[in-house]
């Protein structure tokens, strides 16, 4: 059959020191579920997809009023708010402002 594989695990390090990324991403329910308990790893909570996807859902817009009120169509919006989106600033900027929030970007040494 197929072959095993096992982790191996680095001299000295638990299994609380060991931190696996996923393979897939997580759904926005999850996503949104595990941000408001405060349970995101670290390098999951800045997702803009979802970001702008939760800003949309608290200002209780739906995707084609938002879509509206950018001048772009609802896919454009729907694409914008998945995991893997790309959005630039200016979108973001935009987006926010359309949702009645704001885009704070911070560069830090």
């Amino acid at each position: 059959m197929g072959q095993r594989r096992t982790a191996v695990t680095p001299r000295g390090a638990s299994d609380r020191q060991l931190r696996l990324r996923r393979a897939r991403p997580r759904s926005f329910a999850e996503w949104s579920a595990l941000r408001r308990w405060g349970k995101l790893p670290q390098w999951e909570k800045n997702v803009a997809g979802y970001l702008l996807r939760q800003a949309r859902t608290d200002a209780a817009l739906s995707q084609r009023e938002l879509a509206e009120r950018l001048g772009i169509t609802q896919q454009a919006v729907s694409r914008a708010e998945q995991w893997s989106s790309n959005p630039t600033v200016d979108l973001m900027r935009r987006w926010l402002d359309a949702c009645g929030a704001r885009l704070e970007l911070r560069v830090a040494r």
